[in-house]
């Protein structure tokens, strides 16, 4: 490997780990130098991320768990676990969009990768205590969003390591495997808890108290179940993982001139993370209901006051060469595309994770139950459904889809253009948003609901698989319209946004199943998707559209 390529500048103490020259443009530098180092890194950053993904998601599952435990929660305080882990995880990709520049993709990586270690563990104490109070498992949670904030400073690194012929590629794999974190948690954590992973030092196990399930089927009620294995898991990966990323990766410096040593990178990347923290703790307290907050603000006000705050936030506290490399960066709201741009990608992966988070409870409460009407013809909710579809024997399958397939969203998009695919998987998840829907209202109204399941579960496959192909093109297309310095930002802005899919859709799917009208939510998604098609064939499609299928 040449000197001139791992060249360090003066007054950095990032040794071999820092890149001064880097032209992935250069054909010959590419093939020569280049592509060896991109691969490596992008290599690394996929288990990363897909842990993180775990880590973000793991509250799926759990809360379905703490329901056949006799955790004492109700069901809407049972989705606001889900759904303040999706809001914490959206919230931190604000921050994480900025953290490549300003502190690095090696030190960034290594650190944020770490600092899943605190919420994995801690998760695993607090699921030993049955008795304790809900704002604890919130907290954990909440702690849990840093995973999903990872996804923004991933996906802003590995596009500066690649070519603009190979973006769509490169940033498919890496969000597409990194996904597998979804599957992977949904299949793991629930055969994890059927044993005593780490012997005496793991806890005592609970007995179930519902059927519960994994891939292969039910476990019947009475069966031992170590719950805390859900967050210590997770500490068998991390570990080694940190330790491969911060001997493994680069810092480019042509992207991250300014980072100065690894520690005050990584004072950069803690004070930006714990700055995310505030709005989205305020914005939770004046949201969620009382006991735990004041109940004063519905999701769609709480949601944009808390971006707002973040970004007003990261403006005010920056300091020294920060506070100019941030105003830098805030550039790309000057543009357009960004915005646009963000509403597509909030119909991709704001689907893909939103639905992710939300269908193992969903599949519980819908087809656990048998909808039955009382003596005043009054439909009753209540009922154990005795041929109920265990939630975790099926909910890994969408998410798996959608994450398998990403890539190849990404390599035809590379071959015909992004904006034409994109404007394909939007009109089929249109239909089978609306499909969804009407599967659910006839499913919710049923005395034997399983009787749905398949139809159901099909529809849900065939969203995640569109949503999946989207990502991929979604990605194609911020790499080319934007130059190099303003990808990796947009990049991040656009999936922090897209990240509060993960926070909407438990919300949204969690509120109508308790009015009892679950297919509404599937319908207000439908008229979502059908406004964003016009949207994209407005901006990329249409004759004299501002820069024609990118």
């Amino acid at each position: 490997m040449s000197t001139r390529t791992i060249a360090v500048p003066p007054g950095t103490a990032g040794g071999r780990a820092d890149i001064a020259d880097w032209r992935p443009e250069d054909e010959q530098f590419w093939e020569s130098t280049g592509r060896h180092i991109a691969w490596r890194n992008l290599w690394l950053s996929v288990p990363a991320l897909l842990c993180a993904f775990a880590v973000w998601g793991m509250w799926g599952i759990i809360t379905v768990q703490m329901n056949n435990l006799g955790f004492p929660f109700t069901q809407a305080e049972l989705f606001t676990l889900t759904a303040i882990a999706g809001l914490a995880g959206a919230t931190m990709r604000i921050p994480a969009a900025f953290l490549i520049r300003l502190a690095g993709g090696r030190n960034t990586i290594f650190l944020t990768t770490a600092m899943l270690l605190a919420p994995a563990i801690g998760t695993g104490i607090a699921l030993q205590h049955k008795e304790w109070p809900l704002w604890v498992f919130q907290l954990m949670a909440l702690w849990s969003g840093v995973g999903g904030g990872n996804f923004a400073s991933s996906m802003s690194n590995i596009s500066t390591f690649f070519p603009k012929r190979l973006q769509g590629t490169a940033l498919g794999l890496n969000a597409g495997i990194g996904n597998f974190g979804v599957t992977t948690m949904q299949i793991v954590i629930p055969l994890v808890m059927t044993v005593g992973l780490l012997g005496s030092i793991g806890g005592e196990p609970m007995t179930l108290l519902k059927d519960s399930g994994w891939i292969m089927g039910k476990i019947t009620a009475g069966t031992p179940t170590w719950i805390q294995n859900a967050g210590f898991a997770w500490v068998l990966s991390l570990v080694p993982l940190s330790i491969l990323c911060w001997f493994g990766m680069n810092n480019l410096r042509t992207v991250s001139p300014d980072t100065g040593g690894p520690v005050q990178a990584f004072l950069k990347i803690t004070w930006l993370y714990t700055l995310s923290f505030a709005p989205a703790i305020a914005g939770l307290y004046l949201y969620l209901p009382a006991p735990t907050g004041l109940g004063l603000l519905n999701m769609w006000v709480a949601m944009p006051l808390i971006i707002v705050a973040t970004l007003f936030t990261m403006k005010l506290a920056a300091f020294g060469t920060m506070k100019e490399n941030i105003a830098k960066q805030f550039e790309i709201f000057r543009d357009r595309h960004t915005w646009s741009m963000t509403a597509l990608y909030i119909v991709t992966f704001g689907s893909f994770i939103g639905f992710s988070m939300a269908l193992p409870l969903s599949i519980a409460v819908i087809f656990g139950i048998s909808h039955v009407p009382d003596a005043a013809g009054v439909l009753q909710h209540t009922l154990k459904n005795p041929n109920a579809p265990s939630a975790f024997t099926y909910a890994w399958i969408g998410p798996f889809v959608g994450a398998l397939i990403r890539p190849v969203g990404g390599w035809i998009s590379d071959k015909v253009g992004g904006s034409i695919v994109t404007q394909a998987i939007s009109a089929v998840m249109v239909v089978a948003s609306a499909a969804v829907g009407y599967v659910m209202l006839l499913a919710y109204g049923s005395p034997q609901p399983e009787q749905y399941f398949l139809p159901f579960m099909l529809l849900f496959v065939l969203l995640f698989a569109a949503s999946g192909i989207g990502n991929g093109s979604t990605f194609r297309t911020i790499g080319v319209i934007f130059d190099r310095a303003k990808a990796g930002p947009v990049l991040g802005w656009t999936s922090a946004i897209a990240g509060y899919g993960a926070f909407i859709a438990p919300v949204v799917i969690g509120a109508q199943i308790k009015a009892g009208t679950p297919q509404h939510a599937m319908y207000g998604f439908a008229v979502f998707y059908a406004l964003c098609l016009v949207l994209n064939w407005w901006f990329y499609l249409r004759r004299g559209a501002y820069v024609k299928n990118p």
